[in-house]
């Protein structure tokens, strides 16, 4: 892939707000009335290969910067209760997803290593009697290396688990105070070792830019910590500070974050440093090494985009379990209850969680298509496009689309023709706004101020 550039003047002129792209139409998109039967109807149409998604919430204590669906508590039986849930919502899912092979599973949260290794355990268990997983399946967890010992991680790796992800944010010890996550730059390290003597085939770590008190010169340093850790993959996140609908984020003093030009340049000093480290730039705020899987699926044309990122499989057959999870399984997106009281309700009564959803019309389908070929591989082929959704002619049915590629065109960030679109290396830092020209659901006024900046 071709390196970035940057360019100061096109960062003044496009650093707006825009979606990620996780999927297409974004979650805003989901709405209320959505009923349960179009869930079995996808199931019984969809493929025979899954991925699952569980969302574990629970968090021993607040990061002020953090805004997932989370719940805050001291209390381990609490998981306990949880788990009495997921286990309801797996067998209603059960004889919908009982000839499906099941090859790639994420846990996330809120922090997946709050759950004790008997609870992990009883997790583990309740999905292999409700799923049928496959030998080879991607297993995959988030790590907050405060509540994960030795023990731990090596249970994990007993129950089958083979990548981790770290959430390090950070090696800054002002940073981490600011943003109530303190953590010892050797613990890490050290979990890091381990993981890789213990046979996990892949590592990630997660650092945050934007962050309180963070400057050049002490990022570049957290930067240093990690690319001397040697992880296969690293996610360089964006922190988007919205106080007023994350209650924990307004434990941050607004004075104490970098300014616009800071932050940016703490992107810059990422996309530098981890480059020059030999790692490729995915896209966005993913850097693989170049033998990594999602690397060599990006340089193969595989690469796909869902609600955890970027993916080498699982864009549209994703089922996620647990309160707020979303599924998007073949062109249908449902989400459930965030709330763990409606969610424990629903299931009480043997009714599944979903709150809201959205099916996905053909025009939907062909955009959604478009814009994960464009943010995964910054490129598209509009013969092979054209052929393959049936369209008389790329440039008449996107028309608008066009009008709204102008500026990118003339500033060098898009090459258009009648044969391809090609995001140049200048424009690869606004691949976001780029695809933002496809989506017919965009509107400036009402819903770019609920995304983050797009760098």
């Amino acid at each position: 892939m071709a390196a970035v550039i940057w360019n100061q003047a096109l960062i003044d002129k496009y650093n707006i707000n825009g979606p990620r792209y996780t999927s297409y139409p974004t979650a805003l998109a989901l709405h209320g009335g959505f009923e349960h039967q179009n869930v079995f109807n996808t199931l019984a149409n969809s493929s025979e290969t899954l991925s699952l998604y569980i969302h574990l919430p629970f968090c021993h204590k607040l990061c002020y910067y953090c805004g997932c669906n989370k719940v805050i508590t001291r209390h381990q039986h609490k998981a306990d209760r949880y788990l009495d849930m997921l286990a309801k919502e797996m067998a209603i899912y059960q004889p919908h997803v009982a000839q499906k092979q099941v090859n790639q599973i994420h846990m996330g949260g809120g922090t997946p290593t709050f759950l004790t290794e008997e609870q992990l355990s009883r997790l583990m268990t309740l999905l292999q009697q409700h799923f049928h997983i496959t030998d080879d399946a991607e297993l995959s967890i988030e790590i907050d290396p405060r509540s994960c010992s030795d023990e731990k991680l090596k249970h994990l790796r007993i129950l089958g688990f083979n990548r981790v992800s770290y959430g390090v944010q950070d090696f800054d010890k002002e940073v981490q105070i600011a943003i109530n996550r303190v953590q010892d730059t050797d613990l890490i390290a050290h979990q890091v070792q381990l993981s890789r003597e213990l046979g996990f085939r892949s590592i990630n770590l997660d650092l945050i830019y934007g962050l309180p008190y963070q400057q050049p010169a002490s990022f570049a340093a957290s930067i240093e910590q990690v690319i001397s850790l040697n992880p296969d993959r690293v996610s360089l996140f964006s922190y988007a500070h919205l106080p007023s609908r994350f209650a924990g984020q307004r434990k941050i003093d607004d004075s104490s974050l970098p300014t616009a030009p800071i932050k940016l340049e703490l992107l810059q000093l990422g996309i530098t440093k981890f480059t020059a480290a030999g790692y490729q730039f995915i896209g966005m705020d993913h850097f693989a090494k170049r033998e990594d899987e999602l690397a060599i699926a990006q340089q193969q044309g595989r690469l796909q985009r869902n609600f955890q990122g970027y993916t080498t499989e699982g864009q549209d057959c994703m089922l996620g379990i647990g309160a707020s999870s979303i599924s998007q399984i073949d062109g249908v997106l449902w989400q459930n209850s965030k709330d763990l009281p409606d969610y424990y309700k629903a299931l009480k009564n043997n009714q599944l969680p979903v709150v809201k959803g959205f099916i996905l019309s053909d025009d939907d389908r062909l955009r959604a298509a478009l814009i994960s070929q464009v943010i995964c591989h910054f490129e598209l082929d509009l013969n092979l496009f054209t052929t393959t959704w049936n369209l008389d002619n790329f440039w008449r049915y996107f028309a608008t689309a066009k009008e709204k590629l102008a500026p990118f065109i003339e500033d060098g960030l898009v090459e258009v023709d009648d044969q391809s679109l090609n995001v140049t290396a200048l424009g690869r830092l606004w691949v976001r706004s780029i695809c933002a020209c496809f989506d017919a659901y965009l509107d400036n006024e009402t819903t770019m101020p609920r995304y983050s900046k797009v760098v």
